[in-house]
């Protein structure tokens, strides 16, 4: 099993959620986060001047799927959080070693 966590843009949550949907991939969970990367935030301009937002608001998205489906989620995220532009995010894969699911105490591939 693999955990899937994706920080895309705000406004590409509901293409991504609609796409893993499609392919069946229906439990995650979404977390509000603000983070930067290689742009370093952006500068805005206002009355009084320019001032910089080096902490941009993102979305993190969490999956856990089987090792054989992490293509296919990965395929529907980076297809439908693209903008092309700096900024649409990062996708990390890590191992999991152990699921339960608390109502039943299904384990492992019978938990996700």
């Amino acid at each position: 099993m693999k955990k899937v966590e994706a920080i895309i843009r705000e406004e590409k949550l509901n293409d991504v959620k609609k796409a893993l949907e499609e392919k069946s991939y229906w439990g995650m969970t979404v977390s509000q986060v603000s983070g930067r990367g290689k742009q370093k935030g952006i500068t805005l301009q206002w009355r009084a001047g320019e001032y910089r937002v080096d902490l941009l608001p993102k979305l993190k998205i969490e999956l856990v799927v089987l090792e054989e489906d992490v293509p296919a989620v990965l395929d529907a995220i980076v297809a439908n959080a693209r903008t092309g532009e700096t900024g649409d995010g990062k996708i990390f894969i890590l191992p999991v070693e152990s699921v339960v699911r608390v109502r039943t105490g299904d384990r492992n591939e019978n938990a996700i």
